[in-house]
């Protein structure tokens, strides 16, 4: 493949990127009050944060725009990095215990089409309004789905490669270390990036109950000012935000869970 070639998916998606923002600004611009009121132009709401140096609140409380971004990360990232974990150790723990497995199977079907949302106030009640919160709720948002499909990547593993291991004198758990993880983390690593945009959801919605930063609360700060400009530009890093991650997720399964890409 030529490098145009390879350049061209970028090409054409920034092109159509910025023809759209500048339709939007176009339109914003020469529209009537009623248009830009509710959909106020990237210069204009960008413009309208930086009056205050890009700082999202009231007096004292207003927080950098960075400290928004990089709390939202940590939250999300902590949250999705505990749950992936959490799953795999879920899932070396029933392959290896049929004991566990029959105890265990039944609660995670019935606790996984739980929305993570529906968990916020269970959360509040148990550790308050803080970044715990918002980290369980992300957690719980993907754990279950990572642990059903960290086993199914285990039942589609062939018998004959822990087979070949036990023959070559390989106990259960190095057969769970050398053969079935490696065999199956790319699978689920990438459940976990199809998943993000649900963890990414989970912590703004965390965001919106009362924490001071965060992405989540520019939005709703927007929302209790009556403030467009600030709920528009909130939405925008949002969105660029999860683009970036997204990209990052990406990366990390090419360049690191290579075996399977």
């Amino acid at each position: 493949m030529t490098r145009a070639a390879s350049l061209a998916p970028a090409i054409f998606g920034a092109g159509t990127l910025a023809l759209l923002l500048g339709l939007w600004e176009y339109l914003g611009s020469g529209g009537g009050v009623a248009l830009t009121s509710v959909l106020p132009p990237p210069s204009r709401f960008i413009s309208s944060v930086a009056e205050s140096g890009f700082r999202i609140g009231l007096g004292s409380q207003a927080a950098p725009l960075a400290q928004s971004i990089a709390s939202t990360f940590f939250r999300v990232f902590a949250g999705m990095g505990i749950a992936f974990v959490a799953a795999i150790v879920t899932g070396a723990l029933l392959s290896l215990s049929k004991v566990a497995t029959w105890c265990l199977t039944p609660l995670l079907y019935v606790l996984a089409p739980i929305a993570p949302i529906a968990w916020i106030p269970t959360a509040i009640v148990v550790f308050g309004i803080s970044n715990v919160t918002a980290v369980f709720i992300v957690f719980m948002g993907v754990y279950f789905i990572l642990t059903i499909a960290t086993l199914a990547e285990i039942r589609r593993l062939p018998e004959e490669f822990t087979t070949i291991a036990g023959n070559l004198g390989a106990g259960p758990v190095d057969r769970w270390f050398r053969v079935v993880l490696p065999a199956i983390l790319p699978g689920v690593f990438t459940l976990l990036r199809t998943n993000f945009i649900a963890a990414w959801m989970a912590v703004l919605v965390a965001e919106m109950v009362g924490l001071r930063d965060g992405l989540g609360a520019i939005i709703m700060m927007g929302r209790n000012l009556f403030n467009n400009e600030l709920i528009m530009f909130g939405m925008a890093i949002i969105g660029v935000s999860g683009f970036i991650v997204d990209r990052l997720l990406a990366m990390i399964a090419t360049r690191v869970l290579w075996w399977r890409i």
